[in-house]
């Protein structure tokens, strides 16, 4: 059984990731994110197989990063303690340092694109490219943006 880490921001990155709850629920997996009020429901479905990060926008610039720190060395003990074979993500900025703490220890970095953008590229997904195993994209126009990319279609 692999371990995996799901990793993504809140919001409509979450919600994309958690439509591989089959996938998450056939492995030894635990889902990372960002703390927030919305997110608290996840606690009792998924009780000690989430972790938080804590959650933070560029819309605040004298506090993010501060909160990018935070994250980064948060990642770091979060990834120790797991140690996962695999990190799959659909972004956005709290899964970056994950991916490369990741990468730097052996993990495979699965990165899937997100359904919300069809002919430009995400910050995080150029961040994330270049490290990733496997890049998927969720619409067959970014093959031209992403060329190692690979298209399986709509995650939903």
């Amino acid at each position: 059984m692999s371990k995996i880490i799901f990793i993504s921001s809140t919001g409509g990155h979450l919600t994309e990731l958690r439509q591989l709850e089959d996938l998450f629920q056939k492995n030894d997996s635990y889902l990372v994110t960002e703390k927030t009020k919305n997110n608290k429901s996840l606690i009792k479905k998924y009780q000690n197989r989430i972790k938080f990060l804590c959650y933070g926008t560029k819309h605040n610039m004298l506090i993010y990063p501060f909160i990018c720190i935070y994250n980064i060395l948060k990642s770091m003990i979060l990834y120790f303690k797991i140690h996962p074979d695999y990190i799959i993500t659909t972004g956005a900025h709290t899964c970056v340092p994950m991916c490369y703490i990741g990468k730097i220890f052996g993990s495979k970095i699965i990165y899937i694109e997100t359904f919300a953008n069809i002919h430009t590229k995400t910050l995080t997904g150029k961040l994330i490219y270049p490290i990733s195993d496997v890049f998927i994209v969720q619409w067959k126009e970014m093959l031209d943006l992403y060329p190692k990319a690979k298209y399986w279609g709509w995650i939903f």
